[in-house]
């Protein structure tokens, strides 16, 4: 493959640089067909058909230039964003490193992007049949009032997704996991299901892989009571387990290989907290086949990827689809749905 070759080049450059430059690169792709329905690995999840459970997670398609077009590298779905109400330029720079020892990454981009009336209009563009875009929304920084921001939010994207993720777990906005709360997420939760309306698109939840037991059992109880349509399980971690890089020490979330365990744990301890009353859909981690089949079989419908795309290039996605093929067939298995969750305790 062409990428091994290409990487210690675009390593020179400084993290940031490199993601626009890939941004500008995929833009002059076409549009092309959008991905075939795979007969083993397509799914239906929160009533929308997959092609394929590996998805791209948010953060990399910030402002919807390329989310239809991620297709081209096997994606059965692409989530854009993170978008605010309002234009914000984000944290101070250096705010994105490569943790290559430990083939990680550390960001506190802080939700740049140039606000979501500016993406509408792009995504509104966008070729998008056969495609599934989610688009993942948050709160200003500065917003007074962030559970209106994330209403707005809401409102101003339904049209336009095909599904809406609800951005509460990101460590680069000051006080923002504080919505976590049971009472805080309760208010939040009633006034995105409002803003939501009876026919709007199904309303996911992306939680981060620093809670304690009580707030799992707490947030497991408060989708419920809401019908959000699913848990994206987990954003980044502020926790800092053995690292190697000069990096190590830089805030931020990190993503990655060392993120892996602790999300992985995370999905199965939401598994067992919500059983199979709400799909789960795991990240964090993720780098090849098998590790997207074990998060499957703790319980995940679907799996996205990002920062492994850092160290295994563009490919990667339909590298694991092929890989979740050849597991499903030494285990005796047709499609992917069949092993959701097959590992998971029971009773």
């Amino acid at each position: 493959m062409l990428y091994p070759l290409l990487r210690p080049l675009l390593f020179r450059m400084d993290a940031e640089k490199t993601h626009h430059w890939a941004l500008s690169a995929l833009r002059t792709l076409p549009a092309g067909a959008p991905a075939p329905k795979d007969a083993m690995l397509h799914s239906t999840v929160a009533g929308i058909e997959f092609p394929n459970p590996v998805g791209l997670a948010a953060g990399f398609d910030k402002d919807g230039h390329v989310a239809h077009l991620m297709h081209h590298f096997g994606y059965g779905f692409a989530e854009l964003g993170t978008l605010t109400p309002l234009p914000q330029k984000g944290n101070p720079k250096p705010r994105l490193f490569r943790l290559a020892e430990d083939r990680a990454v550390i960001n506190r981009m802080g939700f740049n992007n140039g606000g979501q009336v500016e993406a509408a209009r792009r995504i509104a563009a966008m070729p998008r049949e056969g495609r599934v875009i989610g688009i993942n929304i948050g709160a200003n920084k500065d917003a007074t009032d962030r559970t209106a921001d994330y209403a707005a939010g809401v409102r101003v994207m339904a049209p336009l997704a095909d599904y809406l993720t609800i951005n509460i777990s990101s460590p680069n906005t000051p006080g923002l996991r504080a919505l976590q709360g049971r009472g805080a997420l309760d208010e939040l939760l009633g006034a995105v299901i409002a803003a939501q309306g009876e026919h709007g698109p199904p309303i996911f939840l992306k939680v981060a892989p620093d809670l304690e037991s009580a707030d799992i059992k707490d947030i497991a109880a408060c989708v419920i009571d809401h019908k959000v349509d699913a848990l994206i399980v987990s954003n980044t971690t502020i926790s800092r387990p053995a690292l190697h890089s000069r990096h190590a020490d830089e805030a931020g979330g990190l993503s990655g290989a060392p993120l892996h365990d602790l999300a992985l744990q995370c999905l199965r301890d939401f598994r067992a907290a919500v059983g199979g009353a709400v799909p789960l859909i795991g990240v964090g981690g993720i780098a090849n086949a098998e590790q997207a089949y074990a998060r499957i079989r703790a319980g995940a419908s679907l799996v996205q990827i990002y920062s492994a795309i850092v160290y295994e290039g563009p490919w990667l996605a339909a590298r694991i689809n092929t890989g979740l093929k050849a597991l499903l067939k030494r285990d005796g298995f047709s499609n992917i749905s069949q092993v959701v969750g097959i590992d998971a305790p029971h009773g």
